[in-house]
């Protein structure tokens, strides 16, 4: 048994940070679904700008859609991201379907350009669902001020949510607060709490390489050293240890006793951006029952080959990472100031990412159009 497998006998489900049309039409993610037990695949922008502004596997499909008629940047992007996303959801129905829709989901998520704006997203979020009409499919809202009263009422209509830029054990609250709500919501309008899926997606080594960044300000350079690479681990410790306590209420049981199922932690952001660290150093720590974690492709190769599983290893050492946190703030760093700062920087580099797509768009819309028998 791999060490991906045995992380399936752990109760954590794997699923792929990672998606181009390549890996669907050659045959390697159901490849992956079939060696790896890989359950679930997300995307968000800059995926896609590396997958099709970053290669030429989408010229002919972009050539063929501009053939029909003269469509602008975001129709095409459109175009292509939503017939990746229904094709990928196709081939993980097996798993959605054996796992009676816990599992088998591909994620698209909200134009980032919406972020900031709450009935904006609503509206984005409705119509992405309804555009791909697939069951597997979740939309990924971030969770930004503006995200989280979308998150609720999204959820009140019946949709499956990936919450997405989650830094903070605050506003990790706050978003589980916008799913209970909104999973009441669509009770006392009468529908299936069994068929609503969704993950809360805590982003990892970004939130190293910001504390790392503020740990360099200090003086005492050995202290700095001692508190360094450790904070994302403790944040997700602590973040598990409030899932248990949220998802066991009186509130939660009267949900739960009407179908509904709990809103899993799903571990983002899993490659190790410091050289320093061992590549597979998250994907080892937040081992936990009834999670979700994501990996790269690259750090997935990683953990399949070198991964060290321990069962439950994200519920030890609680007290430790409240003590971490604590030292932090001691010290002067403020992870309040840290997370705040993560979900403004994860904003832009999408948004930078969905520019760049769009630049490299509208470039090859431009040269169909003067010379559409060429292109």
């Amino acid at each position: 048994m791999t060490p991906l497998r045995q992380l399936e006998a752990c109760g954590q489900a794997i699923w792929l940070d990672y998606l181009k049309r390549s890996l669907i039409q050659d045959g390697g993610l159901k490849a992956l679904i079939d060696d790896d037990g890989l359950k679930g695949v997300t995307s968000n922008p800059s995926i896609f700008e590396k997958a099709i502004a970053g290669t030429d596997e989408y010229a002919e499909a972009i050539s063929a859609f501009l053939a029909k008629g003269d469509h602008s940047v975001s129709d095409i992007y459109e175009h292509l991201a939503i017939a990746d996303i229904q094709a990928a959801a196709a081939v993980l129905r097996p798993v959605f379907d054996r796992t009676e829709g816990r599992d088998g989901y591909i994620s698209l998520e909200c134009s980032p350009y919406l972020a900031d704006d709450t009935q904006a997203t609503i509206v984005e979020a409705m119509r992405l669902h309804q555009a791909i009409d697939r069951p597997n499919v979740m939309i990924k809202v971030p969770a930004t001020p503006a995200g989280i009263p979308a998150i609720r009422e999204l959820t009140g209509r019946g949709l499956n949510i990936n919450i997405t830029l989650l830094f903070s054990l605050a506003v990790y609250e706050q978003v589980v607060e916008a799913y209970l709500s909104g999973l009441e919501q669509w009770r006392q309008a009468g529908g299936d709490l069994s068929r609503i899926a969704s993950v809360a997606s805590f982003f990892l080594s970004r939130i190293d390489t910001e504390v790392d960044k503020r740990l360099d300000a200090l003086e005492d350079k050995a202290l700095a050293d001692g508190l360094r690479g450790q904070a994302a681990i403790a944040s997700a410790t602590l973040a598990y240890n409030r899932y248990q306590a949220l998802f066991s209420s009186p509130r939660w049981q009267t949900l739960a006793a009407a179908g509904a199922r709990t809103q899993r932690l799903l571990w983002a952001s899993t490659s190790t951006k410091n050289p320093a660290y061992k590549d597979t150093l998250y994907a080892e720590a937040v081992i936990g029952r009834d999670t979700v974690d994501t990996l790269p492709p690259a750090t997935l190769d990683a953990f399949r080959d070198h991964g060290v599983v321990v069962p439950d290893a994200i519920e030890r050492g609680v007290d430790d990472a409240r003590a971490l946190l604590i030292a932090l703030e001691q010290h002067g760093v403020s992870m309040q100031a840290a997370t705040d700062a993560l979900v403004v920087d994860g904003v832009r580099q999408f948004t930078d990412a969905f520019d760049k797509l769009f630049v490299a768009l509208a470039r090859r819309r431009d040269v169909h159009l003067a010379n559409p028998r060429r292109s």
